[in-house]
């Protein structure tokens, strides 16, 4: 039987079936159909709205994964950023694990009125409710995000090319570099030239 290039793929995630997206030739096939490349700039908040842009980073050659993520206002200030190692896990499951981690700081500080992105569009299907988890390791993190968002007054999650995230890849990239959770008031300077193309609305182009 020959699948369609849209066909959704399964994989075995520790003995039991989940999605997974499928392979980077299959994506190539699929891009090569834009005629032109696909313009992506990161969005600011409305006011009153904080924003949580989030990743997860998986290193192949170690299997090692961390964590990042950064919040900003409507003007798009810094007001926080985090960053840590995690372990060996897969790398669908750093993305849920950088969504539980922003969330708990969500909570700490207080924000109510929160927007979610993030570039991994099987996670944000997922807490929409329109994909089911049969993995039960993205179910564990599942059950916590789920008892954590009714905290909030209200929220949206959407999902944004990584053009539009690199600001939050930029840190998960950085907690490979760390032995232990990060956190940031103010933008740490590997990170600024992004923070200000952000800020300034620079768009991006995906190809």
């Amino acid at each position: 039987m020959v699948l369609s290039v849209t066909a959704r793929l399964l994989i075995n995630c520790r003995g039991i079936l989940f999605p997974r997206c499928p392979s980077s030739s299959v994506f190539a096939q699929q891009r090569a159909f834009h005629k032109k490349p696909i313009p992506v700039s990161w969005e600011k908040p409305n006011y009153g709205w904080t924003k949580l842009n989030f990743d997860g980073s998986l290193r192949g050659g170690t299997g090692k994964a961390s964590i990042g993520g950064v919040f900003r206002n409507h003007n798009a200030e810094f007001l926080l950023g985090y960053a840590e190692p995690i372990g060996r896990v897969t790398s669908t499951a750093a993305e849920f694990a950088a969504l539980q981690r922003g969330l708990e700081l969500i909570l700490e500080n207080r924000w109510k009125c929160v927007w979610l992105e993030g570039d991994a569009l099987t996670l944000v299907e997922t807490v929409e409710g329109k994909r089911m988890v049969k993995c039960a390791e993205i179910q564990r993190y599942m059950t916590r995000i789920k008892l954590m968002i009714p905290e909030l007054r209200t929220y949206k999650v959407t999902h944004v090319y990584r053009e539009g995230n690199r600001l939050a890849d930029m840190l998960a990239q950085m907690g490979h570099l760390s032995e232990e959770p990060r956190i940031w008031t103010t933008p740490p300077e590997e990170v600024l030239p992004i923070v200000r193309d952000d800020a300034q609305g620079r768009t991006m182009f995906r190809k």
